[in-house]
């Protein structure tokens, strides 16, 4: 881990920060530098901190965790371009190599956030709060949240991983993994502080204006359930290291669908920014969001805007007129064909998630010479846009097309917490849990959906995971739900598998991995046998 050590050290005398929390925490142009001794003095100081922190949700560009996500899923192939490197084969295939592995990025960012998150709870009490007493727990539940975020991500991934819950001093950085439910115990205590200390407000265009795009008690909550039926499907296990059970996690997103004041917008498709009627990226269904703005000004040190979006653009069209109002971009992630032909007829989400080429009013034949794995489907939601005269929105407004486009990824939807609750009250009230299947399915389906009915079994289970695939297709949550469905002592039935599929592609999963990524061998090499490489990764 010394690519990291070396890092800590250097942040260890200078903690980077990005002010400001204007356009919901990122509406500011320069970066700065503070040195760590002298700077935890003002609240003010906290919060420039704190900002700095929430930050590190916005890095990635081919690495982002929903892309990475996705490709490594049912519902994608790699994609890109016919002359491009094989990084998104890599996830795709599940084929890494020492010598090559793309996920050393997603490594050292996550422990950037988790580092940021414990200098500012390490530094908390040499503020002096006498101005705020009250915005001192708030801002320790924020970082706490962060900190829960970030560790929720990494563990996910690599599964392994060292604890920490402070800062390392640089003489002692040869940390060793930790168990996994040691790092879930850390997430869920994490949540649970939250929980009981961020404010109640619903996120909403309002909130957003003086708190930019802060976390919620709602989101905290959402969030833990999230944890809660990942840790516990993967693993099984009955609860999160005896500390939050599932009667406590019902309680949790019940008291999100009662009681945050989120709700299902009307129409499917104006959750997404291609809408003629958007909703806006502060609308009712958004529970948690990480921001981005065009205002970086293609600035790459900012990393404020959302680079990852360009990954899945429409990649080499000579006549971009004819796809209005969606832009191009690299092509990775292209559309499986099983995705689009798995949404029963007359389902709203298929065709506001996914652009099927065949359907496009194309004056010219689809050039597919420079496309690697083209299916004839690629990206709706998220996919970068162009003005209707053929110019590309984010340089309409002055940013720059690679590394400002601006829509928010919204990393928890209300949707969401409601298959969530759905699952979770499958076995303990059948009514309830059929309820919040029904409240999805008939948005979906514009108020007549097919009818089908739970049953506190297998078979319902089944229900709720494919409606999940459906709801959140492509928003980066179908590989974790592959992976908790049969856990990590099963035989992945869900997940890819050597199988050939309706296009002449091949997508593999290797069980051996028990679908965790190879921690870097970079990182094994320098930590001198402090860090183990994962199981089924015995690669050269």
């Amino acid at each position: 881990m010394k690519t990291i050590n070396h890092k800590l050290i250097i942040i260890s005398s200078i903690l980077i920060l990005f002010y400001g929390c204007k356009e919901e925490l990122l509406d500011t142009h320069p970066y700065n530098l503070q040195v760590v001794g002298n700077f935890y003095k003002t609240p003010d100081d906290a919060q420039k901190a704190l900002v700095a922190t929430y930050s590190v949700l916005n890095w990635g560009y081919y690495d982002h965790m929903i892309v990475v996500s996705e490709v490594m899923s049912d519902n994608c192939y790699g994609g890109c371009g016919a002359a491009d490197d094989m990084r998104y084969q890599v996830w795709d295939d599940f084929d890494y190599h020492g010598f090559y592995n793309p996920s050393d990025l997603l490594w050292q960012r996550y422990w950037y956030g988790i580092y940021r998150a414990n200098v500012l709870l390490q530094n908390i009490d040499k503020i002096d709060w006498k101005a705020a007493p009250e915005k001192k727990n708030q801002v320790i539940a924020e970082a706490r949240f962060l900190r829960a975020h970030f560790y929720f991500d990494v563990v996910r991934l690599y599964g392994n991983v060292p604890l920490l819950d402070k800062p390392v001093d640089p003489n002692q950085m040869n940390v060793p993994q930790a168990e996994p439910e040691e790092v879930y115990k850390l997430i869920a205590q994490d949540l649970k502080f939250a929980i009981e200390n961020l404010p109640n407000e619903k996120y909403s265009a309002s909130f957003a204006k003086t708190n930019g795009g802060r976390a919620t008690k709602w989101a905290a909550e959402a969030l833990m359930g999230r944890v809660f039926l990942f840790y516990t499907g993967y693993y099984n296990k009955p609860d999160i290291a005896g500390i939050v059970t599932k009667n406590d996690v019902q309680e949790y997103l019940e008291d999100v669908i009662q009681n945050s004041g989120h709700k299902l917008l009307s129409k499917y498709s104006d959750l997404w920014l291609y809408s003629p009627t958007y909703a806006g990226e502060c609308n009712d269904e958004v529970v948690f969001a990480i921001k981005y703005t065009y205002k970086g000004y293609g600035d790459l040190k900012q990393q404020n805007g959302a680079q990852w979006q360009i990954m899945v653009g429409i990649r080499a069209q000579k006549h971009p007129e004819y796809h209005y109002p969606f832009g191009e971009g690299w092509g990775a992630a292209t559309v499986d064909p099983r995705l689009y032909n798995s949404y029963e007829a007359g389902d709203t989400r298929r065709d506001a998630s996914i652009i099927c080429w065949d359907s496009m009013k194309l004056a010219e034949p689809l050039d597919i010479s420079d496309m690697r794995e083209f299916t004839g489907f690629t990206w709706k939601k998220y996919c970068p846009l162009e003005t209707p005269n053929g110019i590309r929105l984010v340089e309409s407004m002055g940013g720059n097309y690679i590394n400002d486009n601006f829509e928010d990824y919204a990393d928890i939807r209300f949707a969401d917490v409601l298959l969530m609750a759905a699952e979770i009250f499958l076995d303990t009230d059948l009514g309830k849990a059929q309820n919040y299947y029904n409240m999805v399915r008939n948005r979906a389906f514009n108020g007549n959906p097919p009818p089908k009915n739970l049953t506190n079994d297998q078979n319902g289970k089944n229900l709720i995971f494919e409606e999940r695939r459906h709801e959140l297709a492509l928003e980066g949550q179908r590989y974790w739900d592959l992976l908790r469905y049969d856990g990590i002592n099963g035989n992945f039935s869900y997940a890819k598998n050597n199988i050939e599929t309706l296009t002449p592609f091949e997508q593999f999963f290797r069980p051996e991995t028990k679908g965790l990524l190879p921690i870097p061998w970079g990182q094994i090499n320098l930590m001198n046998g402090a860090l183990k490489q994962n199981e089924g990764w015995n690669i050269d």
